[in-house]
C-alpha cells in the first residue's frame, strides 16, 4: 500500500517535471540569431529555466531586421510559431528592442497561434521613438540613411524600411497618424480593435525592462510606454498619463490595474543587461508553477520562490561566480533628432 502510494506520488512528479513552458526571443536590429549574443542569451534562459528556448529568425536577420515592413515580419512569425509543436499549449515572448515589435504583433495579430503567456520586453519602442537610427558605414547603412532622408511617412519608406514603421515624431503627429503603417495599429491608436485590445489585455504578464543609460531610445521610457506629448518635446510622460493609458487603447491600463504590468529598470546601456540582472528581472517570468513546484520536490531543501529567486540564484552563482554581462546588439547605431 505503502509503496503503491510512493510510486504514484514519483509517477506524478516525473509528469510535472517533464511541463514546462518554452520562450521564443526575437532579435533587435541589425542582429541575428546566431550571433554569439542572442544565442548566449536564449542558452543561458533555457539551462536556467529548464524550458525550451527559441531565437525565430526573420527572413535573414540583420538585413531583413532593417528593411522588411513589421506586418511581413509579424506574417511570417505568426507562421512559424504555429509551426513549432512545442509551443501549441502556450509560450513566453521575450522581445530584444525592435524586436518587440514582433513580439506585439504575434500577440495582438496573430489569429489561431498558439497562446502567448508572458511578454518581456527588453528596451522595447512601445511608445515610438521620436529620432531617426543611423547605423555608421557599410551597404545596409548607407542604403537605410538614404530611405531615411525621404519622407518617413511616405509609402514607399514605411514599405521598404522597418524602423520608420514605429517612429512618432512628437511635432509632426497628423503625418504619423496618416502615414506610419505599423505603431499607430499595434498601439489601436486610429482605428480601436476590440480583438487586438483583448489578445494583449489578456497577457498572465507584461515586463518592461528599461534601460537606465540607453542612448539608443529617444526617449529611453518608451520602454515603459512613456512618451512625449503630442504637439511637444519639452518633458516625457510617465506611461499612465498619456493617452494610450487613460483611454486604455490597448489594455495596458487593464493590466496595470490587475498587477499584472512590470516596470523594471537595469543599470546597462542599450540591450546590456547582467547575468544577475537576467536571473533577478526575467527568470521568473519563465519559471511557471509547475516547474517550481518541481523543483521545490526535487530538491532536499525548500526553495522558496519570491522576486529575489532564492534557491535558484544561489545554485546558479556557483557555477557563475564572477558578473558577466550580455551584449545583445551586434553594433551600436546612433540617433539624431529631426
Amino acid at each position: 500500500m505503502n509503496f503503491m502510494l510512493i510510486f504514484i506520488v514519483i509517477l506524478t512528479l516525473q509528469s510535472i517535471t517533464t511541463y514546462s513552458l518554452p520562450f521564443v526571443v526575437f532579435h533587435g536590429i541589425s542582429d541575428k540569431c546566431s550571433n554569439d549574443g542572442v544565442s548566449y542569451f536564449t542558452e543561458l534562459l533555457s539551462n536556467w529555466s529548464g524550458s525550451p528556448g527559441y531565437c525565430i529568425e526573420i527572413g535573414n536577420g540583420a538585413w531583413d531586421s532593417w528593411f522588411m515592413p513589421f506586418t511581413k515580419q509579424v506574417h511570417i512569425a505568426c507562421d512559424k510559431v504555429k509551426e513549432i509543436d512545442e509551443l501549441s499549449e502556450g509560450y513566453h515572448i521575450i522581445g530584444l528592442s525592435q524586436g518587440n515589435m514582433v513580439g506585439r504583433g504575434l500577440v495582438e495579430f496573430c489569429s489561431d497561434g498558439p497562446p502567448v503567456k508572458n511578454l518581456i520586453s527588453l528596451a522595447g519602442p512601445h511608445a515610438g521613438i521620436a529620432s531617426v537610427p543611423f547605423c555608421g558605414s557599410g551597404l545596409l547603412c548607407i542604403l537605410a540613411d538614404s530611405l531615411l532622408k525621404l519622407a518617413i511617412y511616405s509609402n514607399f519608406v514605411q514599405e521598404h524600411l522597418a524602423p520608420a514603421g514605429y517612429i512618432k515624431i512628437p511635432t509632426d503627429i497628423a503625418d504619423y497618424r496618416k502615414g506610419c503603417k505599423f505603431l499607430p495599429v499595434v498601439n489601436n491608436e486610429v482605428h480601436g480593435n476590440s480583438t487586438f485590445k483583448k489578445r494583449f489585455a489578456s497577457l498572465e504578464n507584461l515586463v518592461l525592462i528599461m534601460f537606465e543609460k540607453d542612448e539608443i531610445l529617444v526617449p529611453k521610457q518608451t520602454s515603459w510606454f512613456g512618451y512625449y506629448p503630442d504637439g511637444s518635446w519639452s518633458t516625457v510622460l510617465p506611461a499612465n498619463e498619456t493617452k494610450l493609458y487613460i483611454e486604455d487603447w490597448i489594455g495596458l491600463k487593464i493590466l496595470d490595474e490587475a498587477g499584472k504590468v512590470k516596470f523594471l529598470n537595469v543599470s546597462g546601456s542599450h540591450l546590456e543587461i547582467s547575468t544577475s540582472e537576467m536571473k533577478k528581472n526575467i527568470l521568473p517570468y519563465l519559471v511557471d508553477n509547475a516547474s517550481t513546484t518541481v523543483t521545490t520536490s526535487r530538491s532536499s531543501d525548500i526553495w522558496h520562490f519570491n522576486d529575489e529567486l532564492n534557491g535558484v540564484v544561489e545554485e546558479i552563482l556557483q557555477l557563475n561566480t564572477h558578473v558577466e554581462t550580455v551584449r545583445l546588439r551586434s553594433w551600436p547605431f546612433w540617433y539624431g533628432k529631426r
